[in-house]
C-alpha cells in the first residue's frame, strides 16, 4: 500500500529514549509497531483494520494499551515540547470531542473517570489547550465536555509557562484569571465580556493572531480517532490526542 505511514529513522531516534526497555524476549520492532499506530489513529481504522505490512493487529493493540497506561506518549509529547524553550507568547483554548457510543458506556464500579460528559450536544469529551506564539501545542488537559473555560484555565494555570502574554477568547475573562496572570508578570490580551462594568483593554492587533491555536484543534481533529472519540479510557484516549500533537508538530 502506498499510503501507508511510516516513521524515519531520524524521528525514532528523538523518541526511543521515552520507551521502556524490553526485558528477556527483544519487542517486536517499535517503529513497525508506533507506525501503525499512528496509522490505525489517524484513519480512524478499528484495530483489527490495521494494514498486514504492520504485523498483527493485537500486538499493535496491546502496545498502545501499555504504553498508554505507562504513560510514554504523554512523556514523549512534553518532553518534545518542552525542547522548544520558553514562548514569549501564549494562547488558551478548549475544544470539544464527540463520544461515540461505545466509549460512553456504564464503567464498572472502581474505575478511573473516563471524562465524558453530557452537553447540548451530547457525550462528549473537552480538550483544553496551550501552544505558543507559533501555534505549536505545548500544554494538553482532557476532562468532561460539560467543564468550563475557567475551570479548565485554573488545572492548566500551573503549568504555565513564564510567557509575556496570554491570548485567549471571552470564555476567559475573569477577575482571578487576570489577576493571577498579573502576579506571575503575564499581560492579558483577552477581550471583555459585554456586561462588565469596566471594559479592560487588550491589544487588539495581537489578538489576530488567536486563530493559530484555532488551527491546531483543526489539524488534531483531521485524525479521524481523535475527532470521534471511541476509546473507553482516558488515558488511551489521551494518549491518542498526544501521538497526534506530537506527529503533527513535534517530529
Amino acid at each position: 500500500m502506498s499510503d501507508l505511514i511510516w516513521l524515519s529513522v531520524a524521528q525514532m531516534r528523538r523518541i526511543e529514549p521515552y520507551f521502556p526497555l524490553s526485558h528477556g524476549v527483544p519487542r517486536v520492532d517499535d517503529r513497525r509497531i508506533v507506525s501503525g499506530i499512528i496509522f490505525v489513529i489517524r484513519n480512524g481504522l478499528r484495530w483489527r483494520d490495521a494494514p498486514r505490512e504492520y504485523g498483527p493487529h493485537k500486538t499493535i493493540y496491546n502496545r498502545f494499551v501499555r504504553w498508554s497506561r505507562m504513560g510514554v506518549f504523554n512523556r514523549i509529547f512534553a518532553a518534545l515540547a518542552g525542547e522548544a524553550g520558553e514562548p514569549d507568547t501564549i494562547m488558551i483554548d478548549a475544544t470539544h470531542l464527540k463520544a461515540h457510543r461505545t466509549a460512553a458506556s456504564l464503567p464498572k464500579r472502581g474505575a478511573l473517570p473516563r471524562h465524558i460528559g453530557r452537553t447540548k450536544g451530547g457525550l462528549n469529551s473537552k480538550l483544553h489547550a496551550v501552544c505558543d506564539g507559533l501555534g505549536r501545542p505545548i500544554i494538553l488537559l482532557l476532562s468532561e465536555g460539560q467543564m468550563s473555560d475557567h475551570k479548565g484555565a485554573a488545572m492548566l494555570f500551573g503549568s504555565l509557562p513564564q510567557a509575556k502574554v496570554l491570548l485567549g477568547d471571552k470564555g476567559y475573562d475573569s477577575d482571578w484569571l487576570r489577576a493571577a496572570l498579573t502576579e506571575r508578570g503575564i499581560d492579558a490580551c483577552i477581550p471583555p465580556l459585554r456586561h462588565r462594568k469596566v471594559q479592560h483593554a487588550y491589544d487588539k492587533q495581537l489578538y489576530r493572531q488567536r486563530h493559530k491555536i484555532e488551527n491546531v484543534f483543526a489539524r488534531i481533529k483531521d485524525w479521524r480517532r481523535i475527532a470521534t472519540r471511541y476509546d473507553r479510557c482516558a488515558h488511551t484516549f489521551m494518549s491518542a490526542i498526544c501521538i497526534a500533537a506530537t506527529v503533527c508538530y513535534w517530529l
